[in-house]
């Protein structure tokens, strides 16, 4: 009798919680494709760090901006960036090149460090995925 109560008590808990997961939003991982993964340090820059108020593209520098810079991926290129200490990845832009220290593969900016909780460390390991956007295979039907 335990055993049957135990079982109608917990078995409709796990039949919701694996509907939840189902209905779940998708994660900026499902809707892109890698084409190049780097792995190195993470550092972040802000307008007074800039020597400038304007990116090697010439769109002007904004802390909060989900931008980066990078030495040779070209302007434009999107990238998610993933701090390996805590998982925590945002997708960001190419808009600027740097950075110029060793072992640095790319410079975020403050909004974007606080997104990857990196403010106040300033440098941590890092992976970043050159991303490119999912074709939807309902659109190229049409």
């Amino acid at each position: 009798m335990k055993n049957l109560l135990v079982l109608l008590t917990v078995a409709p808990l796990m039949m919701l919680a694996s509907c939840q997961t189902n209905l779940s939003p998708e994660t900026p991982k499902d809707k892109h494709n890698v084409i190049r993964t780097i792995h190195g340090e993470v550092s972040w820059y802000e307008i007074k760090c800039n020597g400038g108020t304007h990116t090697a593209s010439g769109i002007p520098l904004q802390d909060h901006a989900m931008t980066a810079a990078h030495k040779t991926l070209p302007m434009g290129t999107k990238v998610r960036v993933t701090n390996k200490r805590n998982g925590k990845s945002v997708i960001l832009k190419i808009t600027d090149r740097g950075p110029y220290i060793k072992g640095r593969v790319i410079d975020v900016t403050k909004g974007a460090a606080k997104e990857l909780d990196l403010l106040n460390r300033g440098v941590g390991p890092c992976k970043v995925e050159v991303i490119v956007k999912k074709e939807n295979p309902e659109a190229s039907k049409a």
